[in-house]
């Protein structure tokens, strides 16, 4: 057996595959928010000058990416690869800025998990030598992720309380081997987890099981301690969500209270902005690991962070077949040390 691997689902990275740059793009409602310092581009309007929600989407998750490169100083034709995903189909906006950026490219699906899945893979690859340099990153626009997965906006629905505000936002994440900077010292790959919810309305009552499962096998792997953490933070279960997992972990012996918050619920003020339960999308995450979170990092206001970003894995189909939400949720462990 490898001995990189700790328990039964966590490996932990030997060669320090190091986060030397990030950058977070986000739309107008998120740039009011309580993060909007810590973004680096606010676009002033939805369309983002495209003609259609999708391409403006592609133009996010490409200029997020282009930046993150410009950042340290690098080229484009210095990157090994590049991996990503949306939640649109057939990955419309990670393609298409994927064909702009001319990168060896892995198209890759987990929903809204989808920047820890791609942080995953990319250290995974860096620590095993098959790269040294992997541009990683996410999207999901407000105004696309309706149209594929609930309804027009031109019908003017009435969410119930327990829907989340699709965030419109793109990250991305720069990691080389060896460098300086925050580094990922393990992950924990999650199970897909269905429990049975088939309301698209209540999506963190639906993930909050996977997220639980995940952030329990980490600490039953390497029996870690929650309170080593400066942050412990899901990806977008909103607050109803965070509540359930923070609760039976609780439950299970594992008390993350003190250090536990959710992105969907820290990218907006979740009162002023009438978001109902949070944020939610891939960019969810990605926008506050690449703004917020890793620029604590840098600053080693946080030195030790656990982002658990968190995917319910429905399609139109799925829906239109009655099926019940499967859900996944990956880990990575962010450090800083020398």
């Amino acid at each position: 057996m490898s001995s990189k691997r700790i328990g039964s689902r966590t490996v932990r990275l030997e060669n320090k595959p190091t986060i030397i740059s990030a950058a977070a793009v986000v739309g107008p409602k998120e740039g009011e928010g309580p993060l909007k310092e810590y973004f680096d581009i606010i676009i002033d309007n939805d369309l983002y000058g495209e003609k259609s929600w999708e391409f403006a989407e592609s133009k996010m998750v490409e200029t997020a990416m282009r930046k993150a490169v410009d950042k340290c100083g690098k080229k484009l034709e210095d990157v090994n690869y590049l991996i990503g995903g949306d939640l649109i189909n057939q990955l419309l906006p990670s393609s298409f800025a994927a064909r702009e950026l001319s990168i060896p490219f892995f198209g890759i699906y987990g929903a809204c998990s989808t920047m820890a899945e791609g942080m995953c893979l990319s250290s995974m690859l860096i620590d095993g030598g098959f790269a040294d340099l992997i541009l990683s990153g996410t999207s999901s626009h407000y105004c696309t992720a309706e149209r594929q997965f609930r309804y027009p906006l031109e019908l003017g629905n009435q969410k119930p309380m327990t829907a989340q505000w699709t965030v419109t936002g793109a990250g991305s994440v720069l990691i080389a081997p060896n460098a300086k900077g925050p580094r990922i010292k393990y992950i924990t790959v999650g199970k897909v987890i269905d429990k049975g919810i088939s309301d698209g309305n209540n999506m963190g009552a639906a993930m909050a099981p996977a997220a639980i499962d995940t952030i329990y096998a980490y600490f039953n792997d390497t029996k870690d301690d929650p309170n080593s953490f400066d942050l412990i933070a899901t990806g977008d279960l909103g607050k109803l969500g965070k509540q359930i997992t923070e609760d039976f972990l609780n439950k299970k012996g594992i008390d993350i209270s003190d250090v536990y918050t959710d992105c969907g619920v820290e990218i907006f003020d979740l009162e002023a902005q009438d978001v109902h339960c949070g944020g939610s999308g891939c960019g969810c995450s990605a926008s506050v690991f690449a703004g917020y979170i890793y620029k604590k990092l840098l600053k080693k206001e946080f030195n030790k962070v656990m982002l658990v970003s968190t995917g319910a894995l429905l399609s139109p189909t799925s829906t239109l077949q009655k099926q019940t939400i499967p859900c996944v949720a990956h880990a990575i462990v962010i450090v800083n040390e020398e």
